[in-house]
């Protein structure tokens, strides 16, 4: 599924590119030590991150990440949603990424692994510090994600990193894409899992797209900018 999807190895370019703004950028200066911080935070907590460290799943990318980090710098979401916590990596990057612009909100979706022993895991990469711009929401996409989005109307950012079927994943990008604003981005993570963000962009037809290599194995994740007003966007 990888070689179908190709792997662009400009991504960081392109996505800068689709969001109208300069590469590199300013806030790739700090994620490198932000990363750094949070994989040794979680060390000193006695967790191994990475490949199969969460019950057999894996924590968020680097790349992933690292995009994650600089579309909250430049599109500025006041709303975030995402599906899928885990140890919260991801959840921390959004987060910091609102604490630094001053605004901003993140509610994730995550149903909690089977294992209960893992339960003390779940958002542990998360500080206190972070925690009063997060909403947890405990249950599955299906069950909680309809309901939130009507709930926000509009949001600025959709990250799916919850089960990677090509049903689940094709779900929650019809659901969250109508109510992503104009500008606004979704991020996909291991897409070669399936053909459904290849379909998804190919019904709804963001401004820009890309697959792109993860770090640390050979999966890929992907994202979609929906075009601004007026340029013609549909869906």
């Amino acid at each position: 599924m990888a070689d179908f999807y190709g792997a662009a190895a400009d991504w960081r370019a392109r996505l800068h590119a689709g969001l109208g703004v300069p590469s590199p950028c300013p806030a790739l200066a700090s994620f490198d030590d932000l990363w750094e911080k949070m994989i040794t935070d979680l060390a000193g907590a006695g967790l191994r991150v990475g490949l199969a460290s969460y019950g057999g799943w894996n924590d968020g990318d680097h790349a992933f990440s690292e995009a994650i980090w600089c579309i909250v710098a430049h599109i500025r979401p006041q709303r975030v949603v995402e599906t899928g916590v885990a140890h919260g990596l991801t959840s921390r990057i959004i987060l910091q990424g609102l604490q630094a612009n001053g605004v901003g909100r993140l509610w994730s979706i995550d149903l909690p692994a089977v294992d209960s022993v893992l339960h003390h895991e779940i958002g542990i990469a998360v500080p206190d510090g972070l925690r009063s711009r997060w909403t947890y929401v405990s249950g599955t996409s299906r069950q909680r994600l309809p309901h939130l989005l009507n709930e926000l109307g509009t949001i600025d950012l959709f990250v799916h990193d919850s089960l990677h079927t090509g049903r689940n994943t094709r779900f929650e990008l019809d659901s969250a894409w109508p109510v992503i604003r104009p500008g606004g981005v979704a991020v996909v993570d291991d897409v070669d899992h399936s053909l459904a963000f290849d379909a998804f962009v190919r019904h709804a037809h963001p401004a820009e797209s890309l697959a792109a290599r993860h770090v640390t194995g050979a999966g890929l994740w992907g994202l979609a900018i929906k075009a601004k007003e007026g340029a013609g966007q549909e869906g």
